[in-house]
């Protein structure tokens, strides 16, 4: 059974109907190029969240995190990510295969703005980079190179909303499911939970 509303938004004239006009700021805050002021917030990040999209059409978003400044500035027009041991799936590289448009947001801890990227992704292999690109003396497989369409800063609004960096205001945490349990309970591996959790906990050891 479909869920119905009241109405449904299908046309920018009646979107624009019921919302404010942007301000001339928020009209014309957004470049189109890495400047001075977003390289000084790309070199303070530890986490950018990526989105593409796949053959299917199907968005997918994925996180990235490194040590501080872990995304390299090329110059001003590109960005390298290194691409670190995960599970292997490279959902976002299978992505960029089909579909090359690519959508960031870098955030930094205890810091209200987020900077937004779009542009258009490669996957590349270079082994100058990928030395470059090295944590611990290990080398980066692959690289993610973003070709720079358009950045901004977003304002705080929603993080002081959610209250993300206030630790006082955060949820208990103690019935959330493990990421183990939802393995067991999802891909039907016939393991136990103890076994899943230890192999992501040697993981976890074992970052680079």
């Amino acid at each position: 059974m479909s869920i119905r509303f009241d109405e449904v938004i299908s046309s920018q004239e009646r979107l624009r109907q019921v919302s404010k006009a942007p301000s001339f700021r928020a009209q014309n805050k957004v470049i189109d190029h890495v400047d001075e002021i977003c390289r000084r917030f790309i070199a303070a990040s530890p986490f950018v969240i990526v989105a593409s999209r796949g053959a299917d059409g199907q968005i997918d978003v994925s996180p990235k995190g490194d040590p501080v400044g872990f995304v390299f500035v090329l110059d001003e027009k590109t960005l390298a990510i290194p691409d670190r041991l995960g599970n292997h799936r490279l959902d976002t590289f299978e992505n960029l295969l089909v579909h090359p448009e690519i959508g960031l947001i870098f955030m930094i801890p205890g810091h209200g703005d987020t900077l937004r990227v779009s542009g258009t992704g490669k996957i590349v292999r270079d082994g100058s980079r990928q030395a470059q690109l090295a944590v611990d003396g290990r080398q980066p497989n692959l690289i993610l190179v973003i070709t720079i369409a358009e950045v901004f800063l977003h304002c705080p609004k929603c993080v002081f909303r959610s209250k993300l960096w206030s630790p006082e205001h955060w949820p208990d945490r103690s019935s959330l499911p493990s990421l183990a349990e939802a393995i067991v309970t999802h891909a039907k591996s016939g393991e136990t939970v103890a076994d899943v959790q230890a192999v992501i906990d040697h993981g976890i050891a074992h970052l680079y």
